[in-house]
């Protein structure tokens, strides 16, 4: 199928290259990281540059097609490469542009963190960004992008300056807060939906290159103990540490005995990117904790500290992912992540086979307003993140199940809102609660219509399936929208229901309990 379609693609003047089933090179481009997803897209358009992208877009508008798009390809989904899809492939496109006075730093949409993080050091700066050096920048920003150093400056998108896009239609537009702001708040958290990004421009922060990272690793046995403190280390903790609590069983490190090896322990990942000279007083609570078995914090490049997690993400495996916030670790979070990562599947190989990790946020990420971008960050002190690694199918069910089991056990326990980067897809009431308010739902919603009237943009969480999936309401409720008509809605529905009183019976009881039963139902729904 995948030979047959779109014949007449490339237009004249693209200068990418294109690949289809069967074409040397197809095999390697269409690989993602997580191996559950083999799929063949109908066309990967490898593009070269925005006109390129351009050119792929207005094709695609014109024979009334979706699109696909891959970067770093990490969507745990598989949504980068979807079976008979047309792909816009950016991975080409790597230019990287930093200023080495003011930090000000550019990059093409196929611009992997590594290759940033890489380009920004030589300078002495770091775009706050993610912790696995092969995603993409693009996929991570347009979702929010949370990292090491979310507690000390915010979120990625707390640091993006601008984005140039292309729409549905194939026009190019720059989208910041002055240029497109309402665009720019979308794109900032939900912007995987409302256009196709091809240069971002951020504010890169002074760090590095050198700093203090590395891991303590504890018995499991500590962790009902350790777990729960954690909240009132970090309260008193500068904003320049941060913190990586990860339950799993060993993996083989240096500095831990053989036999411990395939046992579940407790691993801090500690990230310190203060003064050197402070670092003990900012570890006073940390070491306070317990008598850890092996400590291997040291000095260390930025480079080298923002690749750690890579031995959890590494490509070619397996993966399935459930995640949400918490506002604090409890010792019921505590107790779940210590039952689950005990009765975790065998692994499947040498590697890392689960991982329940508990990423710090709060500090710097809170101080930004909740409405100031589409991504949610309401009372979000932590997050929680299960992953399951394994290599052949006959184990898919087996892994899936334990993942979703500590999805089920985490979620009465967690908050509404979350990250859309963090999870596979849990339907749409749960990307509905994503962004938190029913206005910020509603401003997404306005913008994917605009932008994105007829869903070419559909291979990910999708706001307009969830969109018309959407609760059912009484006529009552959806007749007082928007929100600034409540009060006068309310108003008349009391005065017509008293008057059908008078010619029935005067009951100001049954007028005043049906105003109250509908104008509560309508409150629920919000």
């Amino acid at each position: 199928m995948g030979r047959k379609r779109f014949p007449d693609f490339p237009p004249e003047g693209f200068k990418g290259r294109t690949l289809r089933v069967g074409d040397p090179g197809y095999t390697e481009a269409r690989k993602i990281p997580n191996a559950r997803y083999g799929s063949e897209p109908a066309l990967i358009a490898q593009c070269l540059d925005a006109d390129d992208i351009v050119a792929a877009v207005k094709y695609c508008d014109a024979h009334d097609e979706p699109i696909a798009i891959r970067s770093g390809g990490h969507a745990i989904d598989g949504h980068a490469m979807p079976q008979d899809a047309f792909v816009i492939d950016t991975t080409p496109m790597k230019n990287i542009a930093v200023d080495p006075e003011t930090g000000v730093t550019t990059i093409d949409a196929g611009v992997l963190l590594g290759e940033m993080d890489a380009a920004t050091q030589e300078h002495g700066y770091v775009v706050p960004s993610g912790t696995v050096s092969d995603t993409g920048a693009a996929g991570l920003t347009l979702g929010g992008g949370m990292g090491y150093l979310t507690r000390r400056f915010g979120m990625t998108v707390d640091s993006l300056l601008s984005v140039d896009v292309v729409t549905v239609r194939g026009e190019r537009l720059v989208a910041s807060r002055d240029q497109n702001p309402e665009l720019f708040w979308g794109l900032c958290g939900a912007g995987h939906n409302l256009a196709v990004a091809t240069s971002f421009t951020y504010q890169a922060r002074r760090v590095g290159p050198g700093v203090v990272s590395g891991l303590i690793i504890y018995a499991i046995d500590d962790a009902a103990h350790i777990l729960p403190r954690l909240d009132a280390v970090m309260a008193s903790a500068p904003l320049e540490l941060t913190i990586y609590p990860v339950a799993l069983p060993a993996p083989p490190l240096p500095g831990l005995p053989g036999h411990m090896v395939g046992v579940p322990i407790l691993v801090l990942i500690i990230v310190y990117t203060g003064a050197p000279g402070a670092y003990e007083a900012a570890m006073a609570g940390v070491r306070s904790l317990a008598a850890p078995l092996a400590d291997m914090v040291r000095p260390a490049s930025w480079l080298e500290t923002n690749s750690i997690l890579d031995v959890l993400a590494p490509p070619g495996r397996r993966q399935h992912a459930r995640g949400g916030y918490l506002g604090g670790i409890t010792a019921e979070v505590a107790a779940v992540v210590v039952d689950a990562v005990r009765s975790a599947p065998a692994p499947t190989s040498a590697g890392p086979s689960v991982a329940i990790a508990l990423p710090c946020l709060g500090g710097a990420n809170l101080d930004f307003p909740e409405d100031s971008t589409a991504y949610s960050r309401r009372g979000a002190n932590w997050m929680w993140e299960v992953l399951g690694m394994w290599d052949t199918p006959d184990k898919d069910a087996e892994f899936v199940r334990w993942v979703d089991g500590v999805m089920t056990a985490m979620t009465p326990l967690s908050l509404r809102n979350g990250y859309v980067n963090l999870s596979c897809d849990q339907g749409p009431e749960w990307l509905r609660n994503l962004y938190g308010s029913r206005e910020k739902w509603a401003r997404i919603c306005a913008l994917k219509k605009a932008f994105d009237p007829h869903n070419r943009l559909r291979y990910n969480k999708n706001v307009a399936r969830a969109a018309l999936q959407a609760p059912a309401r009484s006529w009552v409720s959806s007749w007082v929208r928007p929100s600034w008509m409540g009060s006068v809605g309310w108003a008349l529905a009391f005065l017509v229901l008293c008057r059908v009183g008078v010619y029935l019976q005067p009951n100001w009881g049954l007028a005043l309990y049906l105003v109250r039963r509908f104008g509560s139902s309508n409150s629920a729904a919000a």
